[in-house]
């Protein structure tokens, strides 16, 4: 189990670039951008999440590598964008997880699912998984 992993914040995917795009409404190319990605960069492999959570004031990842807790894992947002993002170390292909939100909106908290994972478990189950190869970077 990963919950002792911390998030970090220095291995984003999202460049201003895409953050413009993705406000402008032409980035055609935001599967490479959002949802799960693991990533190796140098000696340290985990995976990337990123979300659009625009009504959201918390966001977190919580999956089987960290017990399902839904708080140990806070995502972080990118600027204005409404995209929340973190990179956590270990977590691979074929780890399972969601991600909790909490609204705006009275504090309203909800499990939701990644709309960009590749794979997702067929109802009565709600988890995604992380499925893509790992990229360098």
């Amino acid at each position: 189990m990963n919950s002792q992993k911390p998030v970090l914040y220095n291995t984003s995917l999202i460049t201003d670039d895409d953050i413009y795009l993705f406000n402008e409404g032409s980035h055609f190319r935001l599967y490479e951008k959002l949802g799960s990605h693991p990533v190796k960069k140098g000696k340290l492999e985990g995976t990337h999440f990123a979300v659009w959570a625009p009504d959201a004031v918390e966001v977190f990842v919580m999956g089987d590598f960290n017990g399902w807790n839904k708080s140990s894992h806070p995502l972080r947002p990118q600027k204005e964008s409404g995209i929340w993002e973190g990179f956590i170390p270990d977590v691979g292909k074929g780890s399972n997880y969601k991600y909790h939100v909490v609204s705006i909106f009275h504090g309203y908290r909800v499990e939701k699912a990644d709309p960009f994972a590749i794979y997702n478990e067929v109802p009565p189950k709600t988890t995604m998984a992380v499925v893509r190869e790992i990229l360098e970077r």
